[in-house]
């Protein structure tokens, strides 16, 4: 009975361990659906730019016009920079106008 029993318990354990990995499964797909949808709205008011050698962050926002200092806050939250220096080769997001 007892040999019974256990075999019972081990099938319940495994049968659960499948759920718990099948749901994460799902919650995974799920963010990632998310996320891209996040991303999709960036790239639709955003667009890449590559720094040429001797532009600086303020080069290119005011090639963007507007207020440019507004326009370099932008492009350094958009690309999570710690400051305003960029390289040369270096691809940022920049606002579209």
């Amino acid at each position: 009975m007892t040999a019974k029993r256990s075999r019972k318990l081990a099938r319940t354990i495994v049968v659960t361990s499948l759920l718990v990995v099948i749901g994460a499964g799902f919650s995974a797909v799920g963010n990632a659906s998310t996320t891209s949808s996040s991303q999709s709205s960036v790239a639709n008011s955003y667009m890449s730019v590559v720094v040429a050698p001797g532009e600086t962050l303020w080069s290119i926002a005011g090639m963007l016009g507007g207020n440019s200092s507004a326009v370099v806050d932008q492009i350094i939250e958009a690309n999570h920079l710690r400051s305003s220096e960029v390289q040369a080769g270096q691809k940022l997001l920049v606002p579209l106008k």
